[in-house]
């Protein structure tokens, strides 16, 4: 963070100081909520959970050298009390973009945020000093805290924004004012909370509403309901995706071998090829919203394009691809999972798996509401349709319904087959797979599907396939 006294802190927290004999002592290093984070220079936001209370670990972040605590009540050691942590934290953030004057970017969608985000980051950063959201830290508590990491040579400061209901954006854009919003599509995440995909684009569409008029709006042009969000603003509009319409747009989009996508990317400024080191056709419409981005930042197609090129994974468990030694591929995407998501993680493995045996270890979709069934089903046949070549459904009812679509689908019988857990799942796979097998583990964040993709990797290095 950029260095503040605290008592400038107070000030702009509108708290009041305990327990500090120097009230001029500088937080010179980052904002954190996890104790096990804190460095010399530090400031501890101690947050009340379900199970722990950051207060009890005042006395052990000062000894390791925070400088002080934000809190809500004394703690014994160097505080700034006050009435809510989440609120103060919310207002430092806000202070502190205000001081920095780096171009602030925000990107929202119902899916494909966090893998866009970290290539909006990647190009960035071949421009200028970037700070951006690590992982999927994009609500009230994760967007402050990574805004107050940026320091005096940030440039550009990429922040990822969630959102379960109508407001929650735009109050993350109130914290965090942007420059540029990128919207990349609306689709049916956490539609049992939203209601539906009108009431999503509602909440979803705050982001651009928020832009001041010499900003620009990023808008995907092949979603229907994002395209039409260029109503809701007065910045720059300026339209990605594969219709000839866009602004930047692929063309000649295909997949290599390893199901790679590769294109000829066009820009207002020019056009260049592009073959991404990440797997699946979904993250063409994810580089071309980055793509659009950095156009908008004053970087060359041919920039562009050697950044999407060169362009990795930041982030865990999602097509986090790990090739053993005995030819088997495995594919964790089990960070999380929605209906898109999962449609486009299939098309990847099948993708991936031309002319090898492919596995579908899937699970639960969480906040459909009353569309879950209808889409578990839906979602099973795909698999089928995919040539998908066992598809291994991992839980209770909804996965059962998974199975139930591939089974009405192709009358698969054995090549479906639905397990209680995790441990099953891995029980099953290390019995039956195959050198050069591929196998994609997909499921949403609660049902923990990771250790099933973490098991199969460690029994790769012990060699368990091949001693067979």
């Amino acid at each position: 963070m950029i260095a503040l006294s605290l008592a400038e802190i107070a000030a702009v927290v509108g708290g009041q100081t305990h327990d500090i004999p120097d009230p001029s002592a500088q937080v010179t290093g980052p904002v954190v909520r996890d104790s096990r984070e804190v460095v010399p220079g530090s400031l501890f936001a101690a947050f009340v959970g379900e199970r722990v209370d950051g207060h009890d670990y005042a006395p052990q972040v000062v000894a390791a050298g925070a400088v002080a605590v934000l809190a809500s009540r004394p703690v014994g050691v160097p505080a700034v009390v006050v009435d809510d942590v989440q609120t103060a934290l919310g207002a430092l953030a806000r202070h502190v973009v205000r001081r920095l004057g780096a171009t602030l970017v925000a990107l929202t969608g119902s899916a494909g945020k966090t893998s866009t985000k970290d290539l909006v980051a990647q190009v960035l950063q071949r421009k200028a000093p970037t700070v951006f959201t690590p992982g999927s830290l994009n609500n009230e508590i994760g967007l402050p805290l990574t805004a107050l990491s940026a320091t005096e040579e940030t440039k550009f400061l990429v922040l990822e924004m969630g959102a379960r209901g109508i407001g929650h954006i735009r109050y993350l854009a109130g914290l965090t004012p942007p420059k540029i919003g990128l919207v990349l599509n609306v689709g049916t995440a956490h539609i049992g909370e939203f209601g539906g995909r009108e009431q999503i684009a509602e909440a979803k569409g705050e982001l651009v509403e928020a832009l001041p008029e010499d900003g620009a709006a990023i808008l995907n042009a092949d979603d229907p309901l994002v395209r039409a969000m260029a109503s809701r603003t007065k910045a720059k509009v300026v339209l990605f995706g594969e219709s000839a319409e866009a602004d930047v747009r692929a063309e000649n989009v295909r997949l290599t071998d390893s199901g790679q996508p590769s294109f000829r990317l066009h820009t207002p400024s020019g056009a260049s090829d592009v073959t991404m080191r990440l797997y699946g056709e979904h993250h063409v419409s994810n580089a071309l919203a980055a793509a659009a981005v950095a156009h908008e930042l004053g970087m060359s197609a041919e920039e562009i394009a050697t950044a999407l090129s060169e362009a990795g994974t930041l982030s865990r468990w999602r097509m986090e691809v790990t090739e053993r030694p005995d030819g088997v591929t495995i594919v964790n995407d089990a960070y999380n999972a929605n209906p898109e998501s999962m449609r486009a993680a299939l098309r990847a493995l099948a993708a991936m798996g031309k002319g090898r045996r492919t596995w579908a270890v899937l699970g639960k979709m969480a906040e459909l509401g009353d569309e879950a069934l209808a889409e578990h089903d839906a979602v099973g046949r795909l698999a089928v349709r995919l040539n998908v070549s066992k598809l291994v459904a991992v839980g209770g009812i909804e996965a059962s319904w998974l199975q139930l679509g591939a089974y009405n689908e192709g009358s698969w019988g054995e090549e479906s087959v639905h397990v209680s857990d995790a441990q099953a799942a891995i029980d099953l796979l290390r019995s039956e797979l195959r050198p050069g097998d591929v196998v994609l583990v997909k499921a949403s964040r609660s049902v923990g599907l990771e250790s099933v993709a973490q098991a199969l990797v460690e029994a790769g290095a012990e060699g368990e396939v091949a001693a067979r």
